[in-house]
């Protein structure tokens, strides 16, 4: 019998797993419904009074995602008053649902991301995650690594899909 090697020890393979990337902070939904006239019709000058009455310091240090869960049309002008309270209180605020703001937050990672340590080698990118990894995140990280990457695979080293190789 002869001695068990860990070959994918051994090789030069990398693994990338985006739940090592994940961002801190509370994610908070926030919606604007209940502001508007029969949680339809924006007012402006209510909605604009709501506002500033509005305890804003509770989404401190926040992802916040805004939306509006009713029919209604709101202009766009109306999100933007809102980031003027939210300024300096959350650390991100967008326009959707936490699966955008989760796709925001890996879109801005990932562009800064240094992936030199990846160059003409093979990379796997680990699927499996217990965090809430938005699918384009996947999409993002394939995309820059097509430029260095010798070869990109997905899943697991034991049981992987392969991507892309470079040709």
């Amino acid at each position: 019998m002869g001695e068990i090697v860990n070959r994918v020890a051994k090789s030069s393979l990398i693994t990338i797993d985006l739940e090592d990337f994940y961002p801190t902070g509370t994610r908070t939904l926030l919606d604007i419904k209940d502001w508007l006239y029969d949680g339809l019709i924006l007012k402006e000058k209510e909605f604009r009074n709501t506002l500033l009455k509005f305890d804003w310091h509770q989404f401190k240090n926040h992802h916040v995602a805004l939306h509006c869960s009713s029919e209604a049309i709101v202009p766009a002008w109306a999100f933007m008053l809102i980031q003027t309270h939210l300024h300096g209180i959350a650390k991100t605020v967008i326009v959707g649902t936490l699966e955008t703001l989760e796709t925001v937050l890996y879109t801005s990672i990932i562009v800064d991301l240094d992936l030199s340590f990846c160059k003409n080698k093979p990379v796997i990118v680990k699927g499996c995650s217990n965090k809430p990894v938005p699918q384009n995140a996947y999409l993002l990280i394939i995309e820059k690594l097509q430029s260095v990457a010798k070869s990109i695979m997905y899943g697991e080293a034991c049981s992987s899909v392969p991507l892309y190789k470079n040709k």
